[in-house]
């Protein structure tokens, strides 16, 4: 795969993708420069010098790439043939870069820091999906140090062959497995029926924070009898001035009698305020009715990019949307309760992979008689737990707000809504915070690659952990944030790591450990009668 040329020189490029946001970079930058001194020092230890193809930049006080129009002038400045190393310590937008990556010849290898607090790990595990998607070749290293062994052996490999080789034996495809026909028959069946009735998904704008792999090609989803219907964030802001103070009010008295806690400041520019809390209960209630309006069976707010700059976050909103039980929102015309006694699925970031995982699941757990709600989170990262309680690799399952209070220990009385980091979040908004309840889950991404859509399932459990070990793994990412320990059984960090196809994850509960398998051989059925290369992942039994 090395071309003579690249070898005999023995010279590696490097690029730093970086967010579209100003104040994200400079956060990140120390950590990034670090990282590279290390990666570095490593190369020239087997004998490789770097070439960093694009400078510090003293105005803007970072050195990443910052926009796709700059990743345009910085790639043209790259030989095509040359080994080539992205490596990530910040949240990164993959379109800034995927058309350099996309007609780039030689050896690539993304890399990242193995870090809670730096989320060079979501970024890189995004940006992997995404040139997965693309059919562009690459390798993928991680490390916490850039010293271990693991590490120096994937760098070596890749320097002598332009390839690193992981162990993915953890994942078989379902066409090589036969499963018990009683679920095979339920879940095929159940699919039938979806695809015959036909299902919406409201796109609030596509493409959020630079995510390629997680706009699904409406050729490719359409024959699973879902269909988009693209919808505008302006007209979701435009649906929230319609929204009385009094609606909004309603729903905020609904949340405090159910017991969830706002952590209400008076500094519009660093805490959460009432007014802000208030103008998210407009956009919940703005949501449903859109979702109404067009029939949507589930919907994603893009949020980020445009609504940003209108409105509090969107967090509050996504995860009361995800939950069975929830705030009425009325039909203003009828007065008639909408979507009553159901969630409204909502995929968070309007990752549409999860928008389809999400959908299929909450029906057909619905069918299959269990709690239905589910969401995405971030595969933020993982640790040994240091409180001595699990034996296991306890993971970070982390997002802003999507998760749905059913999933908590305590439900809505023991979830709380916090502000949003004002560096990515100037109007502020509250998150809907709470600590995942211990229990077995059934964990799934749908994803695209060679042209097809894939499902990635496996099981897994949700372990509770110490207060004080939640706190510093709360600490270590994003405190604010809703959190999930999770055990993946029969994968290895490093196999989940080589395998994944996006920052996201879905989770959703089952009962009980012998219903999670049941329920995820049910669903590989479903999903691979929906026209889906399916694939178990871990301890899945087949009986």
């Amino acid at each position: 795969m090395k071309t003579a040329s690249s070898a005999s020189s023995r010279t590696v490029y490097l690029v730093a993708n970086g967010d579209l946001r100003l104040s994200a970079n400079q956060k990140c930058w120390p950590e990034q420069e670090k990282m590279e001194r290390t990666l570095t020092a490593a190369l020239k230890a087997e004998g490789w010098r770097v070439v960093r193809a694009h400078p510090y930049d003293k105005v803007k006080q970072h050195g990443f790439i910052d926009s796709q129009k700059m990743g345009l002038e910085v790639f043209r400045g790259v030989p095509a043939d040359v080994p080539l190393i992205v490596a990530e310590s910040v949240w990164q937008y993959s379109q800034h870069i995927l058309p350099g990556l996309f007609t780039h010849r030689g050896p690539i290898l993304t890399l990242a820091n193995w870090s809670g607090t730096w989320p060079g790990l979501v970024g890189m595990l995004n940006l992997n999906g995404s040139l997965t998607k693309m059919g562009v070749k690459y390798s993928t290293l991680w490390s916490e140090r850039f010293t271990d062994a693991f590490f120096k052996a994937g760098l070596r490999q890749w320097l002598a062959e332009g390839v690193v080789t992981h162990d993915q034996s953890h994942v078989r495809d379902l066409t090589l497995l036969k499963l018990p026909a009683a679920d095979e028959q339920f879940g095929r069946r159940w699919a039938r029926a979806f695809k015959a009735r036909k299902a919406i998904l409201g796109v609030f704008d596509e493409g959020c924070m630079g995510m390629h792999n997680a706009i699904l090609p409406d050729e490719l989803l359409n024959p699973t009898g879902v269909f988009k219907e693209r919808l505008s964030q302006s007209a979701l802001y435009a649906a929230m001035q319609t929204v009385t103070d009094a609606e909004a009010e309603a729903v905020l008295a609904w949340y405090l009698k159910k017991g969830l806690h706002f952590a209400w400041g008076t500094d519009e520019a660093t805490e959460l305020t009432k007014a802000q809390t208030l103008q998210q209960c407009k956009m919940y209630v703005a949501a449903v009715r859109i979702a109404a309006e067009f029939g949507c069976d589930a919907i994603g707010i893009q949020y980020q990019q445009g609504l940003k700059d209108l409105a509090p976050a969107s967090d509050l909103v996504e995860g009361t949307l995800n939950n069975v039980d929830r705030p009425p929102v009325r039909c203003p015309q009828t007065g008639k309760v909408l979507f009553a006694g159901e969630a409204v699925p909502h995929f968070n970031e309007v990752d549409e992979g999860a928008g389809l995982d999400g959908l299929v699941t909450y029906q057909l757990w619905r069918e299959l008689g269990f709690a239905p709600e589910n969401t995405l989170h971030d595969v933020r990262w993982g640790d040994a737990d240091r409180s001595g309680t699990v034996d296991d690799y306890v993971w970070v399952f982390l997002i802003s707000g999507a998760a749905p209070p059913a999933h908590f220990i305590g439900g809505w009385k023991s979830a709380s809504s916090e502000r949003q980091p004002a560096m990515y979040f100037r109007l502020g908004g509250g998150t809907l915070k709470g600590v995942s309840k211990p229990g077995w889950i059934v964990w799934s991404r749908v994803f695209v690659m060679e042209g097809r859509l894939h499902c990635d399932l496996g099981v897994a459990e949700v372990v509770e952990l110490p207060a004080k070990e939640t706190e510093r793994r709360w600490r270590e990412t994003t405190p604010q944030w809703p959190i999930m320990h999770t055990v993946l059984k029969g994968i290895s960090r490093d196999q989940m790591m080589a395998r994944h196809k996006s920052n996201h994850i879905q989770v959703v509960y089952a009962p009980n450990e012998k219903q999670a398998h049941r329920a995820c051989r049910i669903k590989a059925a479903a999903m691979a009668e929906l026209g889906l290369d399916v694939h178990l992942c871990g301890d899945v039994a087949l009986a």
